[in-house]
C-alpha cells in the first residue's frame, strides 16, 4: 500500500518560514521523482517544485529564491523549505511521487496559511 503523508503546515506571518515534509512508503523512494504542488481556494492546482531521481530541481517562477526542495532517500522523505512567505502562498500543499508512465501517487495535503 502506497502512502504519502505530508506534515509541517500551519499558520505563519508574512515573511516567516515553514518546512514541509512528506514521508513516502510503499514505493522505491530513490527511484521516484518527487514534487510539491499547491491549490488555493477557487484556483487550479499548480506545481511548486520538483526534484528528480538525480537531484535536479525545478521551481514555479513565483517561488524561486524563496522555496527549496530537497530529498533524503535514506528517510524516504522529501522536504519543502519555504522562506519569506507571502499571503499569496496560502494554499493546501500536496506532495506526489511519480515515474512517468508507471505511477503517480499523491498525499492528502497540508494547509499553509500566511496571514498577520
Amino acid at each position: 500500500q502506497v502512502q504519502l503523508v505530508e506534515s509541517g503546515g500551519g499558520l505563519v506571518q508574512p515573511g516567516g518560514s515553514l518546512r514541509l515534509s512528506c514521508l513516502a512508503s510503499g514505493i522505491i523512494f530513490s527511484r521516484a521523482h518527487m514534487g510539491w504542488s499547491r491549490q488555493a481556494p477557487g484556483k487550479q492546482r499548480e506545481r511548486v517544485a520538483l526534484i528528480t531521481v538525480g537531484g535536479s530541481t525545478n521551481y514555479l517562477d513565483s517561488v524561486k529564491g524563496r522555496f527549496t526542495i530537497s530529498r533524503d532517500n535514506a528517510k524516504n522523505t522529501v522536504y519543502l523549505q519555504m522562506n519569506s512567505l507571502k499571503p499569496e502562498d496560502t494554499a493546501v500543499y500536496y506532495c506526489n511521487g511519480f515515474r512517468t508512465g508507471e505511477y503517480d501517487f499523491w498525499g492528502q495535503g497540508t494547509q499553509v496559511t500566511v496571514s498577520s
